[in-house]
């Protein structure tokens, strides 16, 4: 199983690496355009507040907690090394801002509607690609399920249902990056793949 992960993990990421250097070349600007005005007029202003919440559960300093919470209550100190791989993706997610110049959204798309945001929100690095909130949530969420997978204390409907909304909520995240302006549709896909491979890598030693 662990070389499982170990081999899926690099494919996940294998794919992060070429994904990039495809968005590098422009050549998916029409796509993210076109997704980015569809998904929102198919989501109604009404909802903004609602998915401004989402975005803001996304920030680093609300899913760090919740994945050291997680990893207390499962009670393996090598489980610990989890939060090893959840920073080095985001130092990764930095590393590929500086590497590709990739504006976000004009301001016109913008629609995050919370007066607060935390001090995270704030570090603007002038590149959009890949997103941190795609990353994080989705890296946060395998983990989750995994260990939710594995639990003995919990009957097997109550592991569907948690699952089931583990994934529900992790989508509802994703999209808000795009109906709120703040992503394109290749930020949310490149900080995804990198997520789920580093994601992976961790729960070798879950």
């Amino acid at each position: 199983m662990k070389f499982r992960f170990l081999i899926l993990g690099t494919v996940f990421l294998l794919f992060f690496f070429g994904f990039t250097l495809i968005v590098k070349t422009h050549a998916l600007v029409g796509f993210d355009f076109n997704t980015t005005v569809r998904i929102q007029n198919h989501i109604p202003k009404s909802l903004d507040t609602v998915m401004s919440f989402f975005s803001l559960l996304g920030s680093v300093e609300i899913l760090s907690i919740a994945l050291l919470i997680i990893l207390i209550f499962h009670r393996k100190l090598l489980a610990f090394v989890s939060l090893l791989f959840f920073f080095f993706a985001q130092f990764v997610e930095i590393i590929g801002k500086s590497f590709l110049y990739h504006p976000g959204p004009p301001f016109r798309f913008f629609r995050y509607n919370l007066p607060f945001l935390f001090p995270s929100s704030y570090v603007q690095p002038g590149s959009s690609y890949p997103s941190g909130h795609s990353l994080r949530i989705v890296f946060v969420a395998l983990v989750f399920a995994y260990i939710l997978q594995k639990s003995k204390r919990l009957p097997p409907a109550t592991k569907t249902l948690l699952q089931f909304l583990i994934v529900a909520f992790t989508i509802i995240m994703l999209v808000t990056r795009v109906s709120l302006g703040e992503h394109w549709s290749t930020d949310v896909i490149g900080g995804s793949l990198l997520g789920i491979g580093f994601g992976l890598f961790s729960l070798i030693f879950l």
